[in-house]
């Protein structure tokens, strides 16, 4: 399978597709729980890996701008929720990892690649307004700033 590129995203304005997955610390999370919220969710391939990590610690970085936001940053990739629990552990994660082991999230969000025969989800992160539609897509991001891209849409889309 080709990289995300030519997978179709969710389009901007139509309802996010809820999912329910179990997070780090072992309970189930659903898009639904955030109603009221933006949310940032991000896909990305892999816990404890040089890119995965440094965008991960941008966001930590940063979490207290996206709460005067009303925003939440979710995480998704195909590890597993102990792994998440462990790469928050190691990189003082406060937000939320939530484990996609058969990529089926990763797929509705049009989010995989496939690397050395394995699914992995793709960087695409969305953000998800507080009715749960598609605000706004980033695909293929990059991690070093994609942090402060997110706040910066994020302001902007709240101007209106």
């Amino acid at each position: 399978m080709p990289a995300a590129e030519t997978q179709k995203q969710p389009a901007t304005g139509t309802s996010a597709p809820d999912f329910k997955l179990t997070a780090g610390d072992g309970n189930q999370v659903s898009l639904k729980d955030y109603r009221g919220k933006w949310v940032v969710l991000y896909f990305y391939p892999k816990d404890f890996t040089s890119g995965c990590t440094m965008e991960a610690r941008n966001f930590q970085r940063d979490l207290g701008k996206f709460e005067p936001l009303n925003a939440v940053v979710l995480g998704v990739s195909v590890d597993t929720a102990e792994s998440h629990k462990n790469f928050c552990a190691k990189e003082g994660l406060n937000f939320k990892l939530l484990a996609d082991p058969g990529a089926k999230v990763s797929e509705q969000y049009g989010s995989t690649m496939e690397y050395n025969g394995q699914k992995l989800a793709a960087r695409n992160t969305f953000i998800i307004n507080p009715k749960g539609e598609i605000a706004k897509v980033f695909t293929g991001v990059k991690p070093t700033e994609h942090s402060e891209e997110v706040l910066k849409t994020l302001a902007e889309l709240q101007k209106g």
